[in-house]
């Protein structure tokens, strides 16, 4: 199937999936969209055990998610949920941001990694101890697009909001960079010292905000230049889709670039860089894009069972592995906040918060589906399927309930 042609039927499942939620499950419209994929799948998968012909959906075999995602559509949605975060309300939590960014991705890692390395055995998998931590770095970091598209529906105070949504954002960075050295050592390709490591993550991290920062600034000189706003919108979509290339030939952390211009965009550039109709077209633009591109995604999420290695043994290993993941999370969160408290007051239930608001979403489907072809992507693969899926269904559809009932 052409490009094209690909596009338009992804476009027309997710606005006949978001009008079929709309009228009857009334969820929020990414989680409804992707229930509804799931539930679809599903069904597609129950007709074809019963012998039906499956031929009609060959076409979703061809898209390659993990590619659709990371050099596709992960540019523009972090830029989309970068440019509405108040920076000020940011830095109020940077030192809880930065810890859970990267130590918490660590330590998570280590302990899933380890973990599930213990308990693969047992369930008769024969995976090597490199696998389980690649699986422990790129199940660790929470997703900023699942994150972000769940806190605009719940009424989770600021400052929880605040450091639940900076932590996506950023912790993602880390968990690639602790996914490509991992997967290097895997491979026998990679260097395990400190020395290499720190060099991947200061050219990863660092030089992608501050590659962010550079193209943030130079987009907002040419913004406070001039008073038109078609031009103004257009400045910024070549931020995302020409700014997110340059830092993926640069070999630098797209996604943090995008995150990094979005807030300097999002704050300077808005307060001092634009009119008042420029302000309000991008905001219509931005959250326009912004939806259509997160049930678009969400939708893939779903459509993605249809053609993930599935066999009951994984299907346990991967419903065993929710609590795994949870109480890691828990430990590693707490532990860390626990650590800040002799310096900082904090509300009360934020270790709750924070490990059932850590949502997992289409980046861990991504990196996972990135494994070399063997036996252990196929086990890591479907396992981080059904984290996944229960961690945007499950949690994103609790999280509110949880906030109102621990803040009444």
């Amino acid at each position: 199937m052409e490009l094209f042609d690909t596009v338009a039927l992804l476009l027309s499942l997710a606005a006949f999936f978001a009008f079929a939620n709309h009228h009857t499950l009334r969820l929020p419209t990414t989680l409804g969209v992707m229930a509804l994929a799931l539930a679809f799948s599903l069904a597609v998968l129950a007709v074809g055990r019963l012998g039906a012909p499956l031929g009609w959906m060959s076409w979703w075999h061809d898209v390659e998610f993990g590619p659709a995602l990371l050099e596709g559509m992960l540019g523009a949605l972090l830029f989309a949920g970068a440019l509405h975060v108040k920076l000020g309300d940011l830095l109020d939590q940077k030192w809880v941001v930065a810890l859970l960014a990267t130590g918490g991705v660590l330590v998570s890692t280590i302990l899933i990694g380890t973990l599930t390395w213990a308990g693969s055995g047992m369930l008769g998998f024969e995976i090597d101890f490199a696998h389980c931590l690649l699986f422990g770095a790129l199940i660790s970091p929470t997703d900023p697009i699942a994150v972000l598209s769940v806190l605009k529906q719940v009424g989770v105070p600021r400052s929880l909001e605040m450091k639940i949504a900076g932590e996506s954002l950023f912790n993602d960075g880390v968990g690639v960079v602790v996914f490509l050295v991992l997967l290097g050592i895997a491979a026998g390709s990679g260097d395990a010292d400190a020395a290499s490591v720190s060099a991947l993550f200061l050219q990863e991290v660092v030089g992608g905000i501050v590659f962010g920062l550079g193209i943030g600034w130079i987009a907002y000189r040419m913004l406070r230049s001039m008073d038109d706003a078609k031009v103004e919108l257009l400045v910024t979509l070549a931020v995302v889709t020409g700014g997110y290339a340059l830092a993926g030939a640069l070999h630098i952390s797209g996604p943090l670039a995008m995150v990094a211009a979005g807030l300097l965009l999002g704050n300077h550039g808005r307060r001092f860089g634009m009119s008042d109709t420029t302000r309000e077209n991008l905001d219509s633009f931005w959250e326009l894009a912004d939806e259509v591109l997160n049930a678009v995604l969400f939708l893939m999420i779903g459509l993605e069972v249809l053609v993930l290695p599935w066999s009951t043994p994984r299907v346990v290993a991967g419903l065993l592995a929710i609590p795994l993941v949870l109480s890691v999370r828990f430990f590693a969160v707490g532990s860390l906040v626990s650590i800040l408290r002799a310096r900082r007051s904090f509300s009360p239930h934020v270790v709750k918060l924070l490990t059932w608001g850590g949502i997992r979403g289409g980046i861990s489907v991504a990196l996972a589906l990135s494994l070399p072809a063997g036996p252990e992507r196929d086990v890591i693969v479907s396992v981080t399927y059904v984290v996944v899926a229960f961690s945007i269904l499950v949690q994103g559809l609790t999280i509110g309930p949880l906030t109102r009932r621990l803040y009444p």
